[in-house]
Order: structure tokens, then sequence, then C-alpha cells
């Protein structure tokens, strides 16, 4: 007997029914009518003691009756276990019990029998199981078959008014999805069979195969190419890099992807808030699994303070791992670094014993190591303002966050310390470390109100003063300018390299504490000088049982690298894992680093650039795979169920190694050209963005919103059409005024230009060109696909200039492009050009 089958396999929600008011709640009664069509499915012929007692011990409550048939359909489930039984014929429902075990078509008939004896209507079903390979590994739950499987199969079926037969699968559990190909459905089991007669007696050889073929496949989020297409795709996006070398474009491609919650995916960390209950916990753990996979040996991981938006109570974390190009370690015993959430009961007295032994360790005298007390006369006064009948734990009165930590202050107590201070900094000249003492008038160091770290509270405007004039600062590098090779700081920190870092781990071993000083030893006395007091600190703090590290700011990235890998030493002398925080390294082309941050409703990557193709498509796969493996997704669904994306966007960052290889600031014209190119295809801004778009979204086109902002688009484009390649300054200053959102934000644009040559700082002049238009695909070969369409129209700029004034497309903009059929036209176009 051969069967074909012919199905389309298309994904079903078997809750999707409807049902009759009068059927809503179990128990309940079939009309007559539906009584007399019905008989057959409503005759009940088992008997037994086993049964009789399965059918006593269903409560006869009113319920749903969903839940009624979830509850009988698990029931028989967790009775009946599951084998495959070659012997003909189905076991009667007391000897399946008696037994505990049998096939599927025991337990249907199992369930059919115990429906009925209910008053539901219920049919035997025969037919095939088909399971397909899970294009994506569950994050809940097992995995799936680990190929296409499909094989004969036995089910329930009960009639239920108003939603017709509704499926049942006992040996799973489960409602039948579409995986559950009826072709037969009958009130005895014996009328399933697909063979009925009788023969003579005859040898008997007996054997079966099914198989299964995908004859076509839709495209979904979860496989939106086929394999043949995206080795297609693959092929052309390596021809695409051959000819950027060629062209010695020098590109590199960063990103932003941002991703949402699995769980709790109505919370308002997942909609509308930065911060939540379960975002810290989640980044943390992201963060982890990006630095085992990129950066497995030797990163430092690093807290800090990140964007602070008005009416939230402090700036927003800033979770970064931090390594070198050169592959030397910044730190080398990740077992140093605390892990979340845990408490490593470390006292002031133990975080006191580090910052002596790190005082030793940078050659420093531990008696510059200050003690650090919040402002009790500050603290005192807010208890005073406090409602006579506030409780800590009472209803939430303004300002509650506030004022509980005010209550955890008054609780800690005044004469406690908070933490303890080193001021720090580097001689150049006498290539050292240098400290002195913080001299105020109280003659105590008290740190600023608040709830940050103490690191961002000291009392920095209290330290003597000079005219700014007269200051020494140390100067911020340039970032064109080039550098030496990094040093292994590492084996300086161990002593190992005296020319680096001299004799500091010989020479002080031990520590001696102020009074246990030898009388003739006297304390240095403070120069009042802004020079020689240094304006910027290291502190320790003891926060949740966890030593706390701030690092203060370098404009030197060989200084920090000194500093970490001293720091890292005392913590491994003393066995004590800690958490890094305070300021970042700074910006230096010799370093990688990957930021993990919150934004309203998503948590946001900043992925460190790749260089080639190869290395684009390596990393893109192993963000959403790490992503997901952290429960985080990059999918939203509407109230109507249509897909969206996280809403936080994923934008592509485009530069260089260093500024100097930037393409945008060595042929300024390729900015020109791409800014009138977006302006003339619509479709670029509007096909893969999200559901907010126009002149108050985050990514308005240069042609959206003021009306006389094309005819200044003219002016400067033809003043950069005057202008030499020699000038990388120029491209910034012509259109960092028209790249902006209404209010001149030049960070809110499509076309990002605020750290390409920013007028403003260092960090500004970096070569970068961001483009913020487009949305988090729910895939990686769907952000693949979107970032080889930039690429390959980046390359034509290069090879061919864009040199057209910009279009007035005046209402059309949005009375057109809104309509996916002049989006789908304009997308061809540009494939055409390309």
């Amino acid at each position: 007997i051969d069967v074909e089958v012919i199905a389309d396999l298309v994904a079903i929600n078997p809750f999707d029914f409807f049902l009759d008011p009068d059927a809503e709640h179990w128990p309940f009664d079939y009309n007559a009518d539906q009584k007399v069509q019905l008989a057959p499915y409503l005759e009940c012929d088992a008997s037994g003691a086993a049964f009789d007692a399965l059918v006593n011990s269903v409560s006869h409550e009113r319920v749903l009756t969903r839940d009624k048939l979830i509850e009988l359909n698990r029931k028989v489930r967790d009775l009946v276990g599951y084998n495959v039984r070659l012997e003909p014929g189905v076991q009667t429902p007391d000897e399946t019990l008696a037994c505990g075990s049998g096939s599927c078509r025991d337990s249907a008939w199992l369930l059919v029998q115990l429906l009925r004896r209910l008053g539901f209507a219920a049919r035997f079903v025969s037919g095939y199981l088909v399971q397909l390979v899970e294009d994506l590994l569950p994050i809940d739950g097992l995995p799936g078959p680990k190929a296409d499987f499909t094989d004969l199969h036995a089910w329930t079926e009960v009639y239920l008014p108003g939603a017709g037969w509704i499926g049942l699968d006992p040996t799973s559990g489960l409602l039948a999805s579409e995986g559950h190909i009826p072709l037969a459905c009958t009130a005895r089991t014996g009328d399933a069979s697909p063979i009925e007669g009788g023969s003579d007696k005859c040898e008997v050889e007996f054997e079966f195969l099914n198989e299964i073929t995908r004859l076509f496949e839709t495209p979904r989020v979860t496989k939106p190419y086929s394999d043949a297409q995206w080795a297609s795709m693959n092929a052309l996006g390596e021809y695409v890099e051959a000819r950027m070398q060629a062209a010695d474009m020098r590109l590199t491609q960063g990103g932003e992807p941002t991703f949402v919650g699995f769980d709790n995916v109505d919370a308002a960390e997942w909609n509308v808030d930065a911060l939540g209950e379960h975002k810290r916990e989640r980044a943390e753990d992201l963060l982890r699994r990006f630095q085992h996979r990129f950066a497995p040996y030797g990163a430092m991981l690093h807290s800090a303070q990140g964007k602070w938006y008005p009416g939230e109570p402090l700036p927003r974390w800033a979770l970064g791992v931090f390594w070198r190009k050169d592959g030397l370690p910044v730190w080398k015993n990740q077992a140093l670094f605390a892990e979340p959430q845990r408490d490593y009961g470390h006292t002031l007295d133990k975080v006191r014993r580090f910052g002596r032994a790190l005082c030793a360790h940078l050659d420093l005298d531990a008696r510059f190591l200050n003690t650090a007390y919040e402002d009790g006369l500050h603290l005192l006064s807010e208890e005073a303002r406090l409602p006579i009948d506030w409780k800590a734990e009472g209803a939430d009165p303004r300002d509650a966050q506030a004022r509980r930590a005010l209550f955890a202050r008054l609780t800690k107590g005044l004469e406690t310390p908070s933490g303890f201070v080193l001021p720090l900094a580097f001689d150049e000249v006498a290539q050292r470390w240098y400290s002195a003492p913080w001299a105020t008038r109280t003659g105590r160091l008290t740190l600023t109100p608040g709830d940050s770290p103490i690191g961002l509270r000291l009392p920095l405007a209290s330290l003597p003063w000079v005219a700014e004039a007269m200051r020494d600062e140390a100067q911020t590098r340039d970032p064109f300018a080039p550098h030496e090779p990094l040093s292994n700081y590492q084996l300086a920190a161990s002593g190992l390299d005296a020319a680096l870092y001299g004799e500091v781990a010989a020479r002080y071993s031990s520590t001696t504490s102020d009074e246990d000083a030898h009388p003739e030893i006297h304390a240095q006395q403070p120069e009042l000088h802004w020079v020689k007091v240094p304006h910027t600190a290291l502190t320790l703090e003891e926060r949740g049982g966890v030593l706390h590290v701030f690092l203060p700011p370098f404009n030197v990235l060989e200084h920090y690298l000194h500093l970490v890998a001293t720091i890292e030493k005392t913590a491994e002398l003393l066995e004590m894992p800690l958490v890094l925080e305070g300021y970042a390294p700074p910006h230096d082309t010799r370093m990688e680093k990957l930021l993990v941050t919150p934004d309203p409703g998503v948590i946001e990557v900043n992925i460190h650039p790749s260089h080639n193709w190869a290395e684009l498509c390596e990393r893109t796969e192993i963000i959403y795979e790490e992503a997901r493996k952290a429960r985080l997704v990059c999918e939203k669904f509407m109230l109507d169920g249509r897909h969206t994306g996280t809403g936080g966007g994923n934008h592509m960052t485009l530069g260089g190694v260093t500024p100097n290889d930037s393409p945008f600031l060595r042929r300024p014209d390729l900015l020109r050209s791409l800014v009138t190119y977006w302006q003339h295809h619509p479709a670029l801004s509007y096909l893969f963005s999200g559901l907010f778009i126009g002149p108050t979204s985050q990514a308005p086109r240069v042609d959206e919103g003021r009306d006389d902002r094309l005819y200044e688009l003219d002016i400067a484009l033809a003043a950069l059409d005057r202008m030499d390649g020699n000038t990388p300054w120029a491209v910034d200053r012509a259109l960092r005024h028209l790249l902006t959102d209404l209010t001149g934000n030049t960070h809110r644009a499509e076309i990002c230009i605020d750290k390409l040559y920013s007028p403003d700082s260092s960090t500004g002049r970096l070569g970068l060109v961001e483009l913020r238009g487009f949305e988090m695909p729910p895939h990686p070969r769907m952000a693949l696909a979107q970032t080889l369409l930039v690429r390959a129209i980046v390359l034509r700029l290069w090879e061919n200039p864009y040199r057209k004034p910009p279009v007035r497309w005046g209402t059309l903009l949005h009375d057109k492009f809104m309509l996916a059929h002049y989006l789908r036209e304009d997308l061809r176009d540009i494939c055409q050009d390309l």
C-alpha cells in the first residue's frame, strides 16, 4: 500500500477556537439534534474496576471546558507510559491501565472511552505525526528531532459545540497541531484500519517505510533564506569584499544591535523603561558570554555610569569588556572578577588592607590612603525633613528612592566610613605614580551627598586651587597621531620588568599603619599647589559584600593599563575578587571594546568593528546566538499578532581601523555621495526602519522637517565639490548643522556624523559615520543581507561618486513611499543601479 500525502504545514494555534456560550464550562450537555448526529461517538462500552476508578477520580466541579480537557489529556499521559507495541489490535482501557503502558493507539482509545463516559462526544483518529527539525533550538524545553521525522500515529478528537472537532494527543499530553495529519476518524478503532477482510493461512512478511520530503520552504523569521540563497548572498559578499580590498577602501563596520527579554515581555523594562528589575542581570550574563567568545583570554570587565536623561535618578549603567588587539592580556585571571549578585564577605577592614597593599605596589606611602565619610550634617538635615510617621518599608511617599537611601545611611551610622580614597596621578617626567594628602578645612574627607559610587562624589572643590591658566593638565592624545606598540604591563606589575615598573614589588611587601609608624617619621605636609596635589583619585568601597575599585580618568592608555595590572596583582595576592568601575580606558586604536548598555525597552550592544565580510558574518551569528542563550530575543509582537522589531534599532557604524584610514575622511566626497544617494532612494529610509519614522523619530531623513533644508543642503554640497581631499574637517563643517533632527541634535539623524570629525573633543574625531534608520532584524542572515546592501552601495559610491542635486520630493515623500509597492520598485532601482 503506497500512501502519498502533500500537506501545507503552516504553524497553527491549537487553542484558537471559540465555544458556544452553553459549552464554555463543563459539565454541559449537547442539544437534541447534536445528540442524534453524535450518537456513535457517545457510546461507551468500556468497563472494569481500573477504568471505573479512573472515571470516579475525575472531579465534576464546574470549570472551563478547555481546562478540563487539558486536565484529562494530561491525566492519561501520566498514567500510561509510551512503548512501541507491534502486536495487532488495541488494548482495552482496563488492560492499558493494568499494564501502565501502551502504544499511541492504546492511549488514544483510553482517552476516547474516558471522554465518552464523562459526556463528551469523542472519536479515534489514525494518521501521521510529522515533526520537522526546528530552525532554532528552543530556549526552554527539550530540543526536537535532529532530522525531519514522520510515523504512524493515533490520537483523540472531541466535539465541542461552536468549535467542532478538537484534537487531543494523550501520548504527549498536548493538543493536536499542524503536525497531526489525520487519515481516518472513526467511532471504533477497527474502522480505522486501512485493510479489512480475511485470507487463508499464508506466510507474512511485514515491513513499512515512512519518508518525508520538503517540497517548498516558505520564508519565515527563523529561516528567511534557503541554503542555496544564502550561499549566493555569501558569495556576493565575498565578491564585494574583494572589490573593496582592490580599491583600498579600508572600511570597517560595527553596529549597535538591540535585544528584548524572552521572559515577562509585557514588563515596562522591555517596552518603555531604560532600567528594570531583570535588565542588569540579563546584561551581565550577555556581557560574560560575549567575553568568552570574543576575548576568552586577557580581557577586562568594567562597569561604568553611562547616559543620564531627565527624570532618571542616576545615570544608566554601562557594562564593558576591553581587550588588546595584540593578544597580550589586560587582566590575566578572570576568576578575580566578582560574579554578579554574589556576596564575598568583604568588609571595610579587608578593603583597607587592599588599599594599603595597592599603595605598596604603586610605590606610594599608605598614609595617602584617605578614609571617606558621608556628610553627617546633610544626613541629619534630611532626616529632620522626613514625615514623622515615615518608615522605610511603608508606603512610597514622594522621592521614595532617595529616602530609602537616606534611611540606609542613617542605619549604617555617621561614623562608619563609606570607603577609601587614594589621590593618584602619573608623573610623566619621573615616569612613576605620585600622590599627596587631600587637605580640607574640616580635616576630614567628606563626600558629596548622593547614591553614586564614591569616586563620583569626591569633594574636589575643597582641594588646593590655582588659576586655570597655571594648571599643568595632561593633554588628550590626538587620535590621528601614530602609536607605539604597547608593553606587557602584566610582567611589569609582577616585578619582572624593571625597565617598565621599577622594583616596586620587591621593595614593598607589607605596609605599616599610621599609628604604628616610627616616631621620627612625620606625615608629609600638603603643598597647596594644584599640580602637586592630584585632582584624580582611585577609590575603594564595599557594596553588597564585594570590593569595588573605582578607576580615575586617564588620557594615556599606558598609564591605565599600568594601574589595572597592579590592581590585579594586589587582588591575586590577597585573593579578593572585585568589580572594576569608574572611568573606562581612554579611546585608543590599540584596544578593542564591546559595551552592553540599557536603552528604553531594550538592551543595546555596541559591537567592535569587523574588518572584512567573513568577520562580519561570524560576529553577527555569534551575537544572535549568545543573546538567545542569555534569554534575549530580537522580535516583539503587536496586539494583532504582527511581528515588529525591538524598537531600539540596529544601527550600522562605518569607519576605518584608525581615523586616518576612514574612507569618509580620506575621500570627503564619499559622504557627499552617500547623503545624496540616500535622499534619492526613500526605500533605504523606510523599508528597513521600524514603526517610528518622520521628523520626530530617532532617525529623520535630511529632507524631513524644515522645508528650507534642501536649499541649504544644495549650498553645502556645492561647497564640498569645490574642496580637495586634504581637508578632513571640511565635510564635517559643511554638513554638521544639516544632518540633525528638528532640535539640532547631531546624534538623532538618519546619517549621523557626530563621531566623524567633531570640533568638540578628540573622541568625536574617529572618522565614523552611523546609519541609524535600520530596525533590528529577527534573524542574523536578515541583518547580514541589509549589511551587504549597504556595503555594496558604499563600494559603488567609492568607485563612482554620485554627484547629483537633491530631489524635491515634497509631500510625495510620505504620500507615495508609505506604500509597499513603491518601496519595492525603489529597491529594484537600487539593485539595478548596483
